[in-house]
């Protein structure tokens, strides 16, 4: 993104203004503490100037901001914010942890998983356990390790389904917008990795571009040598506002619900399910 200032209002000046306010700082304190001069802080808070990535991060530091909120100041001026990793198993949170347990074992028998933002297993439930356990075998069941491969190199039936291409050609464009508006490489390697995937559309920019991308998307999966059709739905977990979208922790709990509700899924309950994965 351009450093250069195209007199656009924007909403950078009125927010820091806020935080100077709030930790009861003057412009010339603020300006000591970061570097700066007076006069450019006022030409920030005024909308005069527009600040660099490098001063915002210096602001942030000065202001003591946390991420969601450095994930803020930096929307507020234009720029798309980095957001730092964190381990979901670090001891500090335990506690998001297990709600993250109580949910998905809330969602039974309906299979449920948990992810990051890349798709990446974290956690799953006993109906998706018991689901996926139908017609894959255990030792592949344990070793999946993305929720969006796993699911669709599993749909080995009617591959040029319009279901699957369409969900496939959403998911893509998902995955190659976010790895050109950032630096992270980890959604471009998903992306290639999906789209070595048999039964990959080629018009896929064109199908997508055509779709409207939704919290759910349609998958089919052969039960007992029938096609049976399910709504793919994402719940994300994360920070409320615009920065839930860019501030870590980024979790998304998937679940399957059958498009037709006579298809039970609690006869694939039982009491000998076990994975790597399951908290319960």
């Amino acid at each position: 993104m351009s450093e250069s200032y195209d007199n656009t209002p924007s909403s950078f000046g009125p927010l820091l203004k806020f935080w100077r306010n709030t930790h009861e700082l003057s412009q010339e304190a603020l300006a000591l503490s970061a570097d700066s001069s007076t006069r450019h802080i006022s030409c920030l808070e005024n909308g005069k100037s527009h600040p660099s990535r490098a001063m915002i991060d210096k602001l942030s530091e000065v202001l003591g901001l946390g991420e969601r909120d450095s994930c803020y100041l930096q929307l507020s001026a234009g720029y798309l914010p980095e957001a730092k990793a964190v381990d979901f198993h670090d001891p500090k949170y335990k506690w998001l942890r297990k709600s993250m347990v109580l949910t998905l074992k809330a969602m039974d028998p309906f299979p449920a998983a948990l992810t990051d933002r890349y798709g990446n297993l974290l956690m799953v439930n006993k109906g998706w356990v018991g689901f996926f356990r139908q017609f894959v075998d255990q030792k592949e069941l344990e070793q999946a390790d993305n929720q969006y491969i796993f699911l669709f190199s599993n749909q080995k039936n009617h591959t040029t389904s319009d279901i699957k291409m369409n969900s496939l050609a959403l998911i893509l464009m998902a995955l190659k917008q976010e790895s050109l508006l950032g630096k992270d490489q980890n959604f471009n390697h998903l992306f290639e990795r999906l789209l070595s995937l048999p039964g990959v559309p080629k018009d896929w920019e064109k199908r997508a571009a055509n779709l409207e991308p939704q919290a759910s998307f349609r998958v089919q999966i052969d039960i007992n040598h029938i096609q049976q059709n399910f709504f793919s739905v994402s719940q994300m977990v994360g920070a409320l506002g615009p920065t839930s979208f860019v501030s870590e922790p980024r979790l998304v709990i998937n679940t399957l619900y059958p498009e037709h509700p006579e298809l039970d899924l609690s006869e694939n309950m039982s009491e000998d399910l076990s994975h790597p994965l399951l908290a319960y």
